[in-house]
This record gives structure tokens, C-alpha cells and sequence, in this order.
């Protein structure tokens, strides 16, 4: 596993948008705004062709320009770290355009987003053997105050955090709209971790983290970009570490998508899974998100950790994609520390 370089002060933050761009609200504030906090920080910034664009069908332009993008983004000398502008719906229709062989064997740089982005977080590390940050994206930079998450983001990107941990509360129903496009975080539910085997309220495991979307994931299960039963075999002595979360999937999208991922060798050498809330769980013919994941999960044997800090239901632990994790769990707490190893 290779790692970029952290990026330092004074040093040169590269935007791009293979997915969404940031030009409608509150994105297109939130993004500007969120230039004018890296600014004040002392950062540089560099920005690809796409980063306002909404011309494209479910990403910012179209596949072959948001691949180029990508490609010239990464190549690019000038910056250190790569921010995605946004999720969005079509980012796999980029790949084709992305030559993941130069990319491999390109001087490894950090790309950081989250959601859409899974396309590139998971297969650079699958596929390159290169590390990614499953983390926000860049309008999110743009709140006011920074929420502690998104200085761990930072701390990541910078070298100067190892280890994430979660939140108290969470965010049920945002404030952040058009008309107010640098609110905060609205955190007003408790945080509530639910653990299989039940009965279980303290763990720690160890493993290769990977993970994402899984809307994303399902989508590349089985395509020439798959090679998931590979990485885990390569990595099956430290064993693997999954880390899941779900934006469109209903309760039965995300037990029919893990049914697939099994069935396909995806969770081969697994040492446990991390899930956070699912953005769209609710409970469907007496299926709620919790049996969703463990009547198909359980034959594994490992542990399953479910309601956890990640993806879609703000607040995020930025994680990255391809290190050697440590995941402790006590009650409702829970930390990631994150090895940078080879």
C-alpha cells in the first residue's frame, strides 16, 4: 500500500469534480466560502475545468471530461491533496476514461470525498494498491464553525491525525439550505451503537480498513474494475476490515447488495464490519436496517458494528481507504487508529 505525501503549510489543495460540481446552492457558496477558510489557512489552491459545472448527467460534465480531469488532477505536479467538489449519481461512468495503470504508477497523492466518490476512493486502493480518505467534500469546508470531523479530515490530509474517533449526537434534520448555505452541523439525536453478536458492548479488532458506498460498491461488483477477492487475498495475513454505509438503498437494496458482495468473495479474510446509519433505512415489511445486514452477515462469524460515524448522516470519521486499522469499540464509543503500513 502506497501513501501520499501530507500536505503542508503553505502547500497546494487541488479540487476537482468527477462527480457533482459546485454550481447550484448551497454548494456553490459553502464551496466558496470554504476557499476562503483554506485561504486564511495559509493553503494554495488549484482548481480542475469542472469544479462549477452542471452539465453532465448525474456528475458535473460529461465521463470523458471528468476522467481527464481526474487523470490531469492527479498528474499535476502543483498540488499535494486531491478534494472532490461533490457526491452525485453517474461517477462510474468516468472509469472508462481513467488509466488506472499510470495512476498506479504514478507518485501516490491523497484524494479525499466520500458517497459518488467511492468509485475512486475504493478502486485506488484496490486496484493501486494507493491509499484514499473516505472523508468530506468540499463545499462541507465551507460551514461555520468547523465541525470537530472535518478538523480530523484536515489532520488527516496534513499528517497531523492518525486516529478518529465518534460523536455523541448526530443530525436527523439539517438547517444547511439554500438560503442559509454555511450552517453547521444541527446535532440533536443520541448517538446509539448496536453491536452483533448482541450482547457484545466491547471490541477491538484489527485489519486492511476498506469500504464505501454501498450503492457504489454493488454497482462495481463483478465489472473489469473488481478486483476486491484479490486485494483481500493479498491482504488475508492482517485480514480485512470492512467499513460500509448506504445513501439510496432501502433495508432490502442493502441485504440484496450484501448478498451479492458475499456471493461474489468480496468478504474473504474478514476480520469484521463497521456500518454506519443508512440514509434511507427505514423499517419495510417488518426488515429494519439491523437484520438487513446481520441475517445475511452473521454466517461470517465476525463482529458487526452498526449505527457507527460514517458516510451520510453527518456527522462522518473520515477513514482511510487501504491503512492497517485498529477499531476499538466501549458502549457507544468508538475510535479508528490508522496505520500508514506498506
Amino acid at each position: 500500500m502506497k501513501y501520499g505525501k501530507f500536505l503542508e503549510k503553505g502547500g497546494t489543495i487541488g479540487f476537482l469534480a468527477p462527480s457533482f460540481g459546485c454550481n447550484i446552492e448551497p454548494y456553490f457558496s459553502g464551496f466558496n466560502h470554504a476557499q476562503e477558510i483554506f485561504s486564511g489557512q495559509g493553503y494554495a489552491m488549484v482548481f480542475g475545468p469542472n469544479v462549477y459545472e452542471g452539465s453532465g448527467t448525474g456528475i458535473s460534465s460529461s465521463p470523458e471530461s471528468c476522467g481527464q480531469e481526474f487523470m490531469d488532477s492527479y498528474l499535476d505536479p502543483e498540488s499535494r491533496v486531491l478534494v472532490s467538489c461533490g457526491g452525485g449519481e453517474l461517477m462510474c461512468e468516468i472509469l472508462d476514461h481513467v488509466d488506472f495503470k499510470e495512476i498506479a504508477d504514478a507518485e501516490p497523492k491523497w484524494f479525499m470525498g466520500y458517497s459518488d466518490n467511492t468509485n475512486l476512493t475504493f478502486l485506488l486502493a484496490t486496484l493501486c494498491d494507493t491509499a484514499s480518505v473516505y472523508g468530506p467534500c468540499a463545499a462541507t469546508f465551507g460551514m461555520e464553525p468547523w465541525h470537530d470531523s472535518l478538523h480530523a479530515a484536515m489532520g488527516i490530509l496534513t499528517g497531523k491525525v492518525s486516529k478518529v474517533h465518534g460523536y455523541d449526537k448526530w443530525e436527523k434534520e439539517g438547517t444547511k439550505d439554500e438560503e442559509h448555505p454555511l450552517e453547521p452541523y444541527n446535532l440533536t439525536e443520541p448517538k446509539i451503537l448496536t453491536f452483533w453478536p448482541g450482547g457484545c458492548r466491547k471490541l477491538e479488532l484489527s485489519g486492511r480498513l476498506i469500504g464505501g458506498c454501498l450503492d457504489t460498491l454493488v454497482t462495481l461488483c463483478g465489472t473489469k474494475y473488481d478486483r476486491t477477492a484479490e486485494f483481500a487475498e493479498r491482504y488475508k495475513e492482517e485480514g480485512i476490515i470492512w467499513f460500509l454505509e448506504a445513501c439510496d438503498l432501502t433495508v432490502f437494496g442493502i441485504r440484496r447488495a450484501l448478498w451479492q458482495l458475499l456471493h461474489s468473495g468480496w468478504f474473504r479474510h474478514v476480520k469484521g464490519f463497521v456500518f454506519g446509519g443508512p440514509y434511507n433505512g427505514e423499517e419495510m415489511f417488518g426488515l429494519d436496517h439491523l437484520r438487513a445486514v446481520t441475517d445475511i452477515l452473521k454466517p461470517l462469524n465476525v463482529p458487526i458494528i452498526m449505527d457507527a460515524d460514517i458516510g451520510h448522516i453527518p456527522p462522518m470519521m473520515p477513514l482511510v481507504c487501504g491503512s492497517y486499522a485498529t477499531v476499538k469499540v466501549k458502549g457507544n464509543d468508538i475510535s479508528v487508529e490508522m496505520e500508514y503500513r506498506e
